[in-house]
């Protein structure tokens, strides 16, 4: 390799490694870091993907909703008509967060700004938001704010560093171009300055949040983001909110939790999720309940509550939280089938959640047949799948004690060999969703 080739890919990765710097020093207060605890524990979360795109339903394609604005190429001076359709009177916060705590869910996620650029509260700086352009006129993330602080249920704050309808979001990125109608030139800097006035508001507008999930700097990685300044900004102006970013890489300073996008943590199967090892920070993924993020019309693709159930173990297996997201519908209504799926999760959780919430990667890793998690001493075994009555789940970092089912406490035969532990299920014992076994050393 030639000098002037190694000196220019050093300035490219110094210019990067500033860019990407985040936080440098970061400090965590006392109040952020008992919430990454209570978010740990609190293992199941609501995400809601809800803006303009639920009223166009996935313009007759399967998984499009919330990206086809960008997808069908649809200029701004068109889609800026579609405030004017968007009246959810149907719309009512309590039934949202009553479905929410009966599912055993503990906190929400939802999208107060997607990559369209429209707010779905109250800005003062942008009048392209909820209240200023649509004929509800109402602020829908203050309205399911106070619900939540009433039925206690955290929110927080999915926002969007993308942007198709900014004017400054410029040089545009590797979306949202040739087709919006903005000019070819723009001011970045006065964007980001946009995009964190925004982010006051939302801080200071509507009490404690848990925290703010970021999404979209994979669209242009190599802009000046000056996180450094947008991190500091949430950290002073809420100490205990929690930052996360959707930036399919490994944590950067500043940030309070690692997040996986539609895998499990160390998974790759959607091919952009590069985070490499994992952290030691609270781990979360996220998944849909279909195959689209907002409301889509025609995607019938729905996961089965087992697939969904067992998705919750194995995460937690790795320790990591399971955010499960839901498209509202352009009245304000949750899907029925949503609804069904989320009750039937808050069922099985009503009787197995002891072995999910509060706890804690177990000493086994998550495999083909299932998963461990392990709290007050006890770890729990889940068998999700095991055709052989006599399973192998490896080495213990202790001696076993004793081991049960949980179901009915009943002994659960086993066998300590050199190479690890043999436990005997027979075939009479196992359940449709998860086997769980409860061990003591």
């Amino acid at each position: 390799m030639k000098l002037k080739n190694v000196i220019a890919g050093a300035i490219l990765f110094i210019f990067l490694t500033n860019n990407l710097m985040a936080q440098p020093g970061y400090q965590p207060t006392e109040k952020n870091l008992q919430n990454r605890e209570w978010f740990q524990n609190a293992k199941f979360g609501l995400f809601i993907h809800w803006g303009m795109y639920c009223q166009m339903a996935g313009g007759g394609d399967q998984g499009i909703a919330e990206w086809i604005m960008n997808q069908k190429k649809i200029p701004i001076a068109q889609y800026e008509k579609l405030p004017n359709f968007f009246n959810p009177i149907a719309f009512n916060p309590a039934e949202w967060v009553s479905m929410v705590k009966k599912a055993g869910m503990k906190y929400i996620t939802i999208t107060s700004k997607h990559h369209e650029g429209f707010a779905m509260f109250d800005s003062k700086v942008s009048d392209y938001n909820v209240v200023k352009r649509t004929p509800y006129g109402k602020d829908i993330i203050k309205m399911l704010k106070d619900e939540c602080d009433k039925q206690g249920i955290k929110l927080f704050f999915y926002y969007s560093q993308l942007d198709w309808h900014h004017p400054d979001y410029f040089p545009r990125g590797n979306t949202g171009q040739g087709f919006t109608g903005r000019p070819e030139k723009g001011d970045w800097n006065k964007y980001i300055d946009y995009m964190n006035t925004q982010l006051s508001e939302l801080l200071t507008n509507y009490g404690e949040v848990g925290g703010i999930w970021f999404d979209g700097m994979w669209d242009k990685w190599d802009a000046p983001w000056r996180l450094d300044e947008t991190y500091a900004l949430i950290h002073k102006l809420q100490p205990g909110a929690l930052i996360g970013s959707n930036h399919h890489k490994f944590p950067f300073p500043g940030e309070d939790f690692q997040m996986y996008e539609r895998d499990l943590p160390g998974e790759n199967s959607m091919g952009f999720n590069h985070t490499g090892a994992m952290s030691d920070l609270p781990l979360e993924m996220c998944e849909t309940m279909n195959g689209s993020w907002g409301f889509n019309l025609v995607d019938k693709d729905y996961k089965s509550t087992t697939q969904l159930l067992q998705t919750l173990i194995k995460a937690s297996g790795y320790g990591a939280n399971f955010l499960l997201n839901t498209g509202p519908m352009p009245n304000g209504k949750i899907q029925p089938e949503n609804v069904d799926t989320l009750a039937v999760m808050g069922k099985w959780l009503e009787k197995y959640g002891e072995t999910i919430y509060g706890t804690r990667k177990g000493p086994i890793n998550p495999s083909v047949w299932g998963a461990s998690t392990q709290k007050d001493g006890k770890v729990y075994v889940h068998v999700l799948k095991c055709k052989e009555e006599n399973l192998f789940i490896g080495t213990l970092p202790k001696k076993l004690k004793s081991a049960k089912f949980f179901d009915d406490q009943s002994t659960v035969k086993f066998k300590e060999t050199e190479f690890g532990v043999i436990l005997n299920i027979p075939n009479s014992k196992k359940k449709p969703i998860d086997t769980i076994i409860q061990l003591e050393y």
